[in-house]
């Protein structure tokens, strides 16, 4: 098992980027939908904490994927977990659910991961 992916190189080919660019699209998606509760905050008397919060997870997810390229182990950890929290905090404080994360979630697992796995000997 160890020799399946032996002919693999560190070079980030086009699929490895593709992925990675997919998953940063749709958290860019989740981060635009939190920015347009920010602007309507208090309409929806959202408290202001919660953007604190929100964000401080947004970053978590960005950080993942930058992590996740430059071959860092506890990228590939973060992301996801940062998604989850994400997903939620907004169905506990809001009560919102965020298909974007779902979505998320599903690209990481069924594409990411493909992505990803062949590469996992070169993470540190």
């Amino acid at each position: 098992m160890n020799n399946e992916f032996a002919n693999e190189s560190p070079k980030k080919d086009f699929g490895f980027i593709l992925a990675l660019g997919a998953l940063l699209f749709f958290s860019l998606m989740g981060i635009g939908i939190d920015t347009d509760e920010f602007a309507q905050h208090t309409e929806m008397n959202i408290p202001i904490w919660y953007f604190y919060l929100i964000y401080f997870v947004d970053l978590l997810m960005v950080v993942g994927l930058v992590l996740i390229y430059f071959y860092r182990k506890i990228g590939a950890f973060l992301f996801p977990a940062a998604v989850v929290f994400h997903f939620l905090f907004h169905n506990y404080y809001l009560s919102t659910f965020l298909y974007t994360d779902v979505t998320n979630m599903f690209l990481y697992v069924g594409v990411g991961l493909l992505a990803i796995i062949p590469k996992w000997q070169f993470f540190k």
